[in-house]
Protein backbone atom coordinates (compact mmCIF):
# COMPACT_ATOMS: atom_id res chain seq x y z
CA UNK A 1 0.00 0.00 0.00
CA UNK A 2 0.72 3.46 -0.15
CA UNK A 3 1.54 5.11 3.43
CA UNK A 4 1.55 8.44 2.91
CA UNK A 5 -1.41 10.14 3.43
CA UNK A 6 -3.13 6.66 4.00
CA UNK A 7 -6.17 6.31 6.16
CA UNK A 8 -5.61 2.84 8.40
CA UNK A 9 -9.13 1.44 8.57
CA UNK A 10 -8.93 -2.16 7.88
CA UNK A 11 -6.12 -4.58 7.97
CA UNK A 12 -7.24 -5.81 4.94
CA UNK A 13 -5.27 -3.01 3.72
CA UNK A 14 -2.02 -4.71 4.33
CA UNK A 15 -0.02 -7.28 2.75
CA UNK A 16 2.88 -8.67 3.38
CA UNK A 17 5.70 -6.48 2.55
CA UNK A 18 3.80 -4.00 4.33
CA UNK A 19 3.87 -5.46 7.22
CA UNK A 20 7.71 -5.87 6.75
CA UNK A 21 8.00 -2.51 6.47
CA UNK A 22 6.22 -1.46 9.45
CA UNK A 23 7.74 -3.98 11.90
CA UNK A 24 11.33 -2.81 10.64
CA UNK A 25 10.54 0.52 11.55
CA UNK A 26 8.52 -0.36 14.71
CA UNK A 27 12.21 -1.73 15.75
CA UNK A 28 13.74 1.60 14.76
CA UNK A 29 11.18 3.20 17.66
CA UNK A 30 12.01 1.44 20.66
CA UNK A 31 14.53 3.61 22.23
CA UNK A 32 12.67 7.02 21.31
CA UNK A 33 9.09 4.94 22.57
CA UNK A 34 10.97 4.99 26.09
CA UNK A 35 12.09 8.17 25.85
CA UNK A 36 15.61 7.12 25.75
CA UNK A 37 16.11 9.11 22.41
CA UNK A 38 14.62 12.41 21.24
CA UNK A 39 13.08 13.16 18.62
CA UNK A 40 10.91 15.88 16.67
CA UNK A 41 10.12 14.35 13.56
CA UNK A 42 6.43 15.63 14.09
CA UNK A 43 7.25 19.11 15.33
CA UNK A 44 4.61 21.25 14.16
CA UNK A 45 1.99 18.03 13.11
CA UNK A 46 -1.54 17.83 15.52
CA UNK A 47 -3.32 14.47 16.39
CA UNK A 48 -7.12 14.93 17.36
CA UNK A 49 -7.45 12.05 19.44
CA UNK A 50 -11.56 11.21 19.34
CA UNK A 51 -12.46 8.69 21.60
CA UNK A 52 -16.28 8.54 21.79
CA UNK A 53 -15.67 4.74 23.58
CA UNK A 54 -14.05 3.77 26.72
CA UNK A 55 -10.62 3.47 26.34
CA UNK A 56 -7.59 3.41 28.20
CA UNK A 57 -4.42 1.28 26.67
CA UNK A 58 -5.44 2.70 22.95
CA UNK A 59 -6.00 6.47 23.91
CA UNK A 60 -3.22 6.56 25.82
CA UNK A 61 -0.72 4.76 23.30
CA UNK A 62 -1.74 6.87 20.37
CA UNK A 63 -0.88 10.16 22.20
CA UNK A 64 2.46 9.20 23.76
CA UNK A 65 3.41 7.88 20.25
CA UNK A 66 2.47 10.91 18.72
CA UNK A 67 4.24 12.99 21.65
CA UNK A 68 7.34 11.01 21.43
CA UNK A 69 8.00 12.09 17.88
CA UNK A 70 7.42 15.97 18.70
CA UNK A 71 3.92 16.50 17.64
CA UNK A 72 0.97 17.65 19.96
CA UNK A 73 -2.30 16.22 20.80
CA UNK A 74 -5.78 17.53 20.91
CA UNK A 75 -7.96 14.83 22.82
CA UNK A 76 -11.68 14.54 23.38
CA UNK A 77 -13.23 11.28 25.48
CA UNK A 78 -16.65 9.99 25.90
CA UNK A 79 -19.69 10.39 23.59
CA UNK A 80 -21.20 12.83 26.54
CA UNK A 81 -18.24 15.37 25.99
CA UNK A 82 -18.96 15.59 22.06
CA UNK A 83 -21.15 17.48 19.82
CA UNK A 84 -22.37 14.22 18.84
CA UNK A 85 -24.55 14.44 22.08
CA UNK A 86 -25.90 17.16 20.87
CA UNK A 87 -27.61 15.15 17.90
CA UNK A 88 -24.20 16.18 15.47
CA UNK A 89 -23.25 14.26 12.61
CA UNK A 90 -20.23 12.14 12.85
CA UNK A 91 -19.98 13.69 9.22
CA UNK A 92 -20.16 17.59 10.67
CA UNK A 93 -17.95 16.40 13.46
CA UNK A 94 -15.05 14.96 11.50
CA UNK A 95 -15.19 18.17 8.98
CA UNK A 96 -15.14 20.51 12.06
CA UNK A 97 -12.41 18.36 13.53
CA UNK A 98 -10.16 17.88 10.76
CA UNK A 99 -9.77 22.00 10.17
CA UNK A 100 -7.93 21.51 13.77
CA UNK A 101 -5.38 18.91 13.14
CA UNK A 102 -3.04 16.82 10.44
CA UNK A 103 -3.90 13.55 11.24
CA UNK A 104 -7.32 11.56 13.15
CA UNK A 105 -7.43 8.96 15.80
CA UNK A 106 -11.15 8.12 16.09
CA UNK A 107 -12.34 4.89 18.16
CA UNK A 108 -16.45 4.68 18.09
CA UNK A 109 -18.78 2.52 18.43
CA UNK A 110 -20.77 2.04 15.46
CA UNK A 111 -19.61 -0.87 13.17
CA UNK A 112 -18.39 1.53 9.93
CA UNK A 113 -17.99 4.56 11.29
CA UNK A 114 -14.21 4.93 10.83
CA UNK A 115 -14.99 4.61 7.12
CA UNK A 116 -17.48 7.25 7.15
CA UNK A 117 -14.97 9.45 8.82
CA UNK A 118 -12.41 8.38 6.32
CA UNK A 119 -14.61 9.61 3.67
CA UNK A 120 -15.34 12.29 4.80
CA UNK A 121 -11.90 13.94 6.27
CA UNK A 122 -9.46 15.39 3.99
CA UNK A 123 -6.40 14.72 6.49
CA UNK A 124 -6.10 10.75 7.28
CA UNK A 125 -8.35 9.04 9.87
CA UNK A 126 -6.76 5.85 11.79
CA UNK A 127 -9.42 3.08 12.83
CA UNK A 128 -8.86 3.00 16.65
CA UNK A 129 -11.87 0.18 16.75
CA UNK A 130 -15.63 0.34 15.50
CA UNK A 131 -17.82 -1.45 17.38
CA UNK A 132 -17.61 -5.17 16.54
CA UNK A 133 -15.76 -4.32 13.31
CA UNK A 134 -11.87 -3.70 13.09
CA UNK A 135 -9.00 -2.88 15.18
CA UNK A 136 -6.10 -2.63 12.76
CA UNK A 137 -3.63 -0.97 15.05
CA UNK A 138 -4.04 -3.16 17.70
CA UNK A 139 -3.64 -6.34 15.04
CA UNK A 140 -0.65 -4.56 13.92
CA UNK A 141 0.91 -4.55 17.44
CA UNK A 142 -0.29 -8.01 18.03
CA UNK A 143 1.13 -9.27 15.24
CA UNK A 144 4.35 -6.94 16.08
CA UNK A 145 4.49 -8.60 19.19
CA UNK A 146 4.79 -12.13 18.24
CA UNK A 147 7.60 -11.37 16.24
CA UNK A 148 9.46 -10.21 18.38
CA UNK A 149 8.37 -12.80 21.15
CA UNK A 150 8.70 -15.57 18.74
CA UNK A 151 11.65 -14.38 16.50
CA UNK A 152 8.96 -15.20 13.77
CA UNK A 153 5.13 -14.92 12.34
CA UNK A 154 5.23 -18.19 10.14
CA UNK A 155 5.23 -21.38 11.13
CA UNK A 156 2.83 -21.03 14.56
CA UNK A 157 0.23 -22.70 16.20
CA UNK A 158 -2.33 -19.42 17.72
CA UNK A 159 -4.60 -20.37 19.81
CA UNK A 160 -7.54 -17.64 20.59
CA UNK A 161 -9.66 -17.92 23.41
CA UNK A 162 -12.45 -15.90 25.23
CA UNK A 163 -15.55 -13.71 23.30
CA UNK A 164 -14.37 -14.17 19.40
CA UNK A 165 -17.86 -13.53 18.55
CA UNK A 166 -17.71 -9.55 19.98
CA UNK A 167 -14.20 -9.30 19.94
CA UNK A 168 -12.91 -7.12 17.57
CA UNK A 169 -9.51 -7.92 18.01
CA UNK A 170 -8.93 -11.87 17.27
CA UNK A 171 -11.68 -10.46 14.39
CA UNK A 172 -8.42 -8.26 13.15
CA UNK A 173 -5.45 -10.62 14.20
CA UNK A 174 -6.80 -13.79 12.41
CA UNK A 175 -7.22 -11.69 9.00
CA UNK A 176 -3.96 -10.13 9.63
CA UNK A 177 -1.80 -13.66 10.29
CA UNK A 178 -3.56 -14.91 6.93
CA UNK A 179 -0.77 -12.99 5.54
CA UNK A 180 2.07 -15.13 6.83
CA UNK A 181 2.68 -19.10 5.81
CA UNK A 182 1.55 -22.51 7.92
CA UNK A 183 -0.44 -20.86 10.51
CA UNK A 184 -2.45 -23.10 12.39
CA UNK A 185 -5.45 -21.37 14.10
CA UNK A 186 -7.21 -22.80 16.92
CA UNK A 187 -10.81 -21.08 18.02
CA UNK A 188 -11.71 -22.13 21.71
CA UNK A 189 -14.87 -20.81 23.02
CA UNK A 190 -18.23 -21.78 23.45
CA UNK A 191 -20.52 -21.97 20.06
CA UNK A 192 -22.19 -18.98 21.13
CA UNK A 193 -18.78 -17.13 21.24
CA UNK A 194 -16.94 -18.59 18.26
CA UNK A 195 -15.46 -16.68 15.73
CA UNK A 196 -17.60 -16.00 12.97
CA UNK A 197 -17.94 -17.55 9.98
CA UNK A 198 -17.13 -15.37 7.23
CA UNK A 199 -13.61 -15.63 9.29
CA UNK A 200 -13.55 -18.88 9.67
CA UNK A 201 -14.51 -19.31 5.86
CA UNK A 202 -12.43 -16.92 4.18
CA UNK A 203 -8.82 -18.45 6.52
CA UNK A 204 -9.83 -22.04 5.27
CA UNK A 205 -10.73 -20.47 1.94
CA UNK A 206 -6.86 -19.19 1.96
CA UNK A 207 -5.81 -22.60 2.65
CA UNK A 208 -5.08 -22.04 6.40
CA UNK A 209 -6.20 -24.86 8.88
CA UNK A 210 -8.56 -23.69 11.17
CA UNK A 211 -9.92 -25.71 14.19
CA UNK A 212 -13.15 -24.53 16.35
CA UNK A 213 -13.15 -26.26 19.66
CA UNK A 214 -14.96 -25.80 23.13
CA UNK A 215 -12.16 -27.80 24.50
CA UNK A 216 -9.48 -25.32 25.79
CA UNK A 217 -7.00 -27.25 27.91
CA UNK A 218 -6.89 -30.34 25.36
CA UNK A 219 -5.28 -27.82 22.82
CA UNK A 220 -2.74 -25.49 24.95
CA UNK A 221 0.12 -28.23 24.35
CA UNK A 222 0.36 -27.49 21.09
CA UNK A 223 -0.30 -23.96 21.58
CA UNK A 224 2.89 -21.45 20.34
CA UNK A 225 0.69 -18.50 21.41
CA UNK A 226 -2.20 -17.98 23.10
CA UNK A 227 -4.45 -15.03 22.91
CA UNK A 228 -6.89 -14.49 25.71
CA UNK A 229 -9.46 -12.22 25.53
CA UNK A 230 -11.98 -10.92 28.01
CA UNK A 231 -16.08 -11.37 27.47
CA UNK A 232 -17.41 -8.37 25.60
CA UNK A 233 -19.73 -6.83 27.92
CA UNK A 234 -20.92 -3.80 26.06
CA UNK A 235 -21.69 -5.48 23.11
CA UNK A 236 -23.66 -8.16 23.65
CA UNK A 237 -26.79 -9.58 22.20
CA UNK A 238 -29.74 -9.60 25.01
CA UNK A 239 -29.59 -13.46 24.46
CA UNK A 240 -25.47 -13.35 25.26
CA UNK A 241 -26.23 -11.38 28.44
CA UNK A 242 -25.68 -12.89 32.05
CA UNK A 243 -23.60 -16.03 30.23
CA UNK A 244 -19.76 -16.57 32.00
CA UNK A 245 -17.13 -17.52 29.66
CA UNK A 246 -13.98 -16.09 31.38
CA UNK A 247 -14.18 -18.43 34.16
CA UNK A 248 -14.20 -21.67 32.15
CA UNK A 249 -11.71 -20.49 30.06
CA UNK A 250 -9.66 -18.76 32.27
CA UNK A 251 -5.52 -19.01 31.64
CA UNK A 252 -3.80 -20.07 35.57
CA UNK A 253 -0.41 -20.49 36.32
CA UNK A 254 -1.17 -24.17 37.05
CA UNK A 255 -2.41 -24.34 33.31
CA UNK A 256 0.73 -22.72 31.81
CA UNK A 257 3.06 -24.40 33.83
CA UNK A 258 1.40 -28.08 33.26
CA UNK A 259 -0.30 -28.23 29.68
CA UNK A 260 1.78 -25.38 27.80
CA UNK A 261 5.04 -25.69 25.56
CA UNK A 262 7.75 -23.85 28.09
CA UNK A 263 8.19 -21.25 25.19
CA UNK A 264 4.17 -20.39 25.06
CA UNK A 265 3.75 -16.95 24.79
CA UNK A 266 0.47 -15.44 26.77
CA UNK A 267 -1.09 -12.35 24.80
CA UNK A 268 -4.17 -10.38 25.78
CA UNK A 269 -5.05 -6.59 24.59
CA UNK A 270 -6.42 -5.55 28.08
CA UNK A 271 -8.38 -4.88 29.74
CA UNK A 272 -8.80 -8.23 31.43
CA UNK A 273 -10.80 -9.50 33.89
CA UNK A 274 -10.72 -13.04 35.25
CA UNK A 275 -9.90 -14.54 31.72
CA UNK A 276 -6.15 -14.34 32.37
CA UNK A 277 -5.26 -14.91 36.28
CA UNK A 278 -2.53 -12.84 37.86
CA UNK A 279 -0.92 -15.03 39.14
CA UNK A 280 0.39 -15.81 35.61
CA UNK A 281 1.93 -12.13 35.94
CA UNK A 282 5.28 -13.41 36.72
CA UNK A 283 5.74 -15.87 34.10
CA UNK A 284 8.46 -14.78 31.13
CA UNK A 285 5.69 -16.39 29.46
CA UNK A 286 3.17 -13.45 29.93
CA UNK A 287 3.70 -10.69 27.28
CA UNK A 288 0.89 -8.82 27.63
CA UNK A 289 2.11 -5.56 29.06
CA UNK A 290 5.30 -5.46 26.93
CA UNK A 291 2.24 -6.29 23.52
CA UNK A 292 0.91 -3.02 25.36
CA UNK A 293 4.51 -0.94 25.05
CA UNK A 294 4.78 -2.82 21.94
CA UNK A 295 1.93 -1.03 20.84
CA UNK A 296 4.00 2.61 21.27
CA UNK A 297 6.72 1.60 18.75
CA UNK A 298 4.04 0.02 16.22
CA UNK A 299 1.65 3.47 16.15
CA UNK A 300 4.81 5.68 15.77
CA UNK A 301 5.91 3.98 12.98
CA UNK A 302 2.44 4.20 11.69
CA UNK A 303 2.54 8.03 12.22
CA UNK A 304 6.01 8.44 10.28
CA UNK A 305 4.52 6.12 7.14
CA UNK A 306 1.70 8.40 7.08
CA UNK A 307 3.43 11.95 6.99
CA UNK A 308 6.29 10.75 4.74
CA UNK A 309 9.18 10.84 7.69
CA UNK A 310 10.18 7.33 7.91
CA UNK A 311 13.15 8.30 5.51
CA UNK A 312 14.25 10.95 7.47
CA UNK A 313 15.76 9.06 10.58
CA UNK A 314 19.07 9.27 11.77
Amino acid sequence: MEFQNADIISVNQFDRPDLEKVFTLSDQMREIARGKIRNRLLDGKILANLFLEASTRSRMSFASAFSRLGGDVNSTTGMTFSSMAKGESLEDTISVIEQYCDVIAMRNPVTGSAQIAADVANVPVINAGDGIGEHPTQALLDAYTINAEKGRVDDLTITMTGDLKYGRTVHSLAKLMSNFDDIKFVFAAPDDFQMPDDIIEDLRAKGFDVMQTDDLDGNLPEADVVYSTRLQKERLSEADRGKDINSIFQITRAKVEQLCKKDVTIMHPLPRNDEVSTDVNPLPNAAYYRQAGYGMQVRMALYLLIFGKDGDLE
